[in-house]
C-alpha cells in the first residue's frame, strides 16, 4: 500500500513540474513571477481558485467537522458570496485603477510608508501563520498514515513537501501557480467525490437516502438559532462576508491570482464565478463528511480518539479512507498533497511579492537596481521557503483542535487591522497620523484577545466567534479616526 502512495505521489509531482516546464520555457522574469505578465485567462483564475480557496483544511475540517457541528458551517459559505460581491465591486476596480502588483502599496499612496509597511507585515504574518498550519495538516495526515509505517521523521516530509514547492514556483512564480491550481483543483475535487461514490457503493444507498438519514440523526442541521452560541448562522453570515472581504480581498495571495487577469472585467467575472462555485463545492465536502459519519453509524466503525476518548474530528476522513480499500486511500492522499500544494504555491509567491515591493522598494528603484532585482528575489523566496518550513515543524505540539477553527482564530486576529486600515481609507477622506498607525494596528488584537478570553465572565456567558474579526477592524478605524485630520 506505502509503495502505491508513494509511487502515485512521484507521478503527481512530475505532472506539476511538467506544467511548471510549460508556463516558463518562454521566459520567466520578474514581470511573469510577480504579474503573470497580465496575460491569464479569468476561467482558469476561477477554477484554479477553488483549489486555493479549500485547501488541505475544507478537504480534512468540513467533513470532519460534521460531527460536532454539522452543517453550521454553511451560513458562513453563504455569507462568503457577500464578501465576493463587496471584492468585485470595490477593490478590484480600485487595484486595477492603480495598477497595483502588491496591493499594500495602496496604503502608501493614502496615508504614507509606516501604513504600507504595518498592512504588509500584518499579511505577512497572517498568511505565513495560516498557510503552514494549512500545510502542516497535509503533512500531519501523511505522516501518521504513511510516512510514520516507515519510521521516518515528521521533519523528513515536511522538508520534502516545501523543497518541491520551492522548486516548480522558483522561475514562473504566480503564472506557474495560476496554472497548476487548475491541477490541484481537479484533484481534490476528485477524491472527494471518488469516496463519497465508493461509500454509497458500501452502503448500496443513493444520494437521496444518504440526507434522509443524515436529517434524521442531524447531521445536516444549518442553522444555529441561539444567538449566544459561537456559531449563530446571522453572525456567521457576517463573518462570511467580512471573512471574505479580508482573506480573499485584503490578502495578495489571493488577489495576486486576480491581478493576473487581462482586465478589470475579467477579474471581476473570475470573483463572482468562484463565489457561486465555492457554495457548490462545499456543499460536496459536508455531504462527505455526512457520508463518513453514516458509514461509520451503519458499520459499527470507531471514530478515532485522542488519549483523553475524545474523537479528533480531522481523522475522520483518513481514517476511514485508509481502512476502506487501497483505491479510497490513493485517492484520499492525491487529494491532501493538491491541497496542500495549492495553498502554499501561492503563498510562498504572494509572501516573496510583498516583501521585495512594501520593504525592498521593487518597482521604485533605477535601471541599475532593477538589474539586480531578480537575484533578490530568488534570495527572498528561498528565505520565505525556510520560514515556511520551520513553523510547520515548530507547530506540532500545539495541535489540539480542528484547524478550521485555530485558522479562524488566527485570521481574526491578523486580518482586523488590515480591515480597519482598508475601510478608513476607502470610506472616509480623512488622513490620519502615518507614524503612528503601527500602534493602533497591535494594540487591536491585543484588545480583541482579552475580549475573547473574558467574554464569558463580562457578558453573561456570550462567546466570541467569527465576528471577532469585525470587532478587530471596527476598533482599528475608530483608532484611525480618532488621530485623524482633514484630508488636505
Amino acid at each position: 500500500m506505502e509503495t502505491i502512495i508513494l509511487l502515485c505521489f512521484l507521478a503527481y509531482t512530475a505532472l506539476l513540474f511538467l506544467v511548471m516546464w510549460l508556463t516558463s520555457r518562454k521566459g520567466a522574469g520578474n514581470d511573469a513571477f510577480f504579474r503573470g505578465n497580465r496575460k491569464s485567462p479569468w476561467y482558469v483564475v476561477a477554477y484554479g481558485m477553488i483549489g486555493a480557496s479549500l485547501s488541505g483544511v475544507t478537504f480534512m475540517s468540513v467533513p470532519g467537522g460534521v460531527y460536532s457541528g454539522a452543517w453550521t458551517y454553511m451560513p458562513l459559505v453563504f455569507g462568503y458570496v457577500l464578501g465576493y460581491a463587496a471584492i468585485a465591486l470595490v477593490l478590484l476596480p480600485l487595484y486595477y485603477k492603480l495598477n497595483l502588483t502588491s496591493i499594500y502599496t495602496y496604503l502608501e499612496v493614502r496615508f504614507g510608508k509606516a501604513s504600507e509597511k504595518t498592512g504588509s507585515l500584518f499579511f505577512i504574518l497572517s498568511r505565513l501563520l495560516g498557510s503552514a498550519l494549512r500545510m502542516y495538516l497535509v503533512v500531519f495526515v501523511l505522516y501518521e498514515f504513511v510516512f510514520s509505517a516507515w519510521g521516518i521523521p515528521f521533519w523528513v516530509p515536511a522538508v520534502v513537501f516545501i523543497a518541491i514547492i520551492l522548486l516548480y514556483t522558483f522561475r514562473g512564480g504566480i503564472k506557474t501557480v495560476v496554472w497548476t491550481d487548475t491541477l490541484q483543483t481537479t484533484f481534490l475535487l476528485l477524491a472527494a467525490v471518488a469516496t463519497v461514490v465508493v461509500i454509497l457503493k458500501s452502503l448500496n444507498m443513493g444520494v437521496g437516502e444518504l440526507l434522509s438519514f443524515s436529517h434524521d440523526q442531524g447531521y445536516t442541521h444549518m442553522f444555529e438559532t441561539d444567538p449566544s452560541a459561537p456559531k449563530f448562522w446571522v453572525k456567521q453570515v457576517l463573518a462570511g462576508m467580512f471573512i471574505t472581504i479580508t482573506m480573499t480581498g485584503l490578502d495578495q495571495d489571493m488577489m495576486q491570482k486576480n491581478l493576473t487577469c487581462k482586465s478589470l472585467r475579467d477579474a471581476q467575472k473570475n470573483v463572482m464565478t468562484s463565489s457561486l462555485l465555492f457554495i457548490v463545492v462545499n456543499i460536496l465536502f459536508l455531504c462527505l463528511g455526512a457520508a463518513l459519519l453514516t458509514y461509520a453509524s451503519k458499520t459499527g466503525f470507531e471514530l478515532p480518539v485522542d488519549a483523553a476518548g475524545n474523537v479528533v474530528p480531522d481523522k475522520i476522513f483518513p481514517s476511514i479512507a485508509f481502512s476502506f480499500s487501497g483505491f479510497t486511500a490513493v485517492m484520499f492522499v492525491l487529494g491532501m498533497v493538491a491541497a496542500g500544494y495549492s495553498s502554499a504555491d501561492g503563498t510562498l509567491t504572494a509572501l516573496t511579492t510583498t516583501f521585495c515591493y512594501d520593504f525592498l522598494g521593487f518597482g521604485k528603484q533605477g535601471s541599475e537596481a532593477r538589474h539586480n532585482e531578480l537575484k533578490i528575489r530568488r534570495w527572498v523566496h528561498v528565505a520565505f521557503a525556510v520560514l515556511y518550513l520551520l513553523v510547520i515543524i515548530a507547530f506540532r505540539p500545539f495541535h489540539t483542535q480542528s484547524l478550521i477553527d485555530t485558522l479562524f482564530d488566527v485570521a481574526g486576529f491578523t486580518y482586523g487591522p488590515l480591515l480597519g486600515l482598508f475601510c478608513f481609507g476607502l470610506f472616509t477622506k480623512r488622513r490620519t497620523r502615518d507614524k503612528w498607525v503601527p500602534v493602533v494596528a497591535i494594540l487591536s488584537p491585543i484588545i480583541c484577545y482579552i475580549l475573547k478570553v473574558c467574554s464569558q465572565d463580562w457578558f453573561g456567558g456570550y462567546k466570541f466567534g467569527f465576528e471577532l474579526l469585525i470587532i478587530n477592524g471596527l476598533i482599528t478605524f475608530f483608532g484611525l479616526l480618532a488621530m485623524s485630520k482633514k484630508k488636505k
